[in-house]
């Protein structure tokens, strides 16, 4: 993973499961609690994705920059 579009690929996927995580948390603290689901299932596919070897955010990424290596597409 030399390469500096995979390196990019991880940032974005870093950048918008944050972002997913943060947005939660402040509708949250604004909303209702109810928003804070979406930090638990970020979390929970986070956790579960070494052994399933899925993530949607990294399968979107696969689609939109299919010149990278794949990660995380369930091999």
């Amino acid at each position: 993973m030399n390469n500096q579009k995979d390196i990019t690929k991880v940032r974005l996927h870093d950048g918008i499961v944050g972002l997913l995580n943060m947005s939660s948390i402040l509708l949250a603290s604004q909303f209702g609690l109810n928003w804070i689901y979406v930090a638990v299932a970020v979390a929970v596919l986070q956790i579960i994705s070494p052994i399933t070897k899925f993530c949607p955010v990294y399968s979107i990424l696969n689609k939109l920059m299919p010149d990278t290596t794949p990660m995380q597409n369930g091999i």
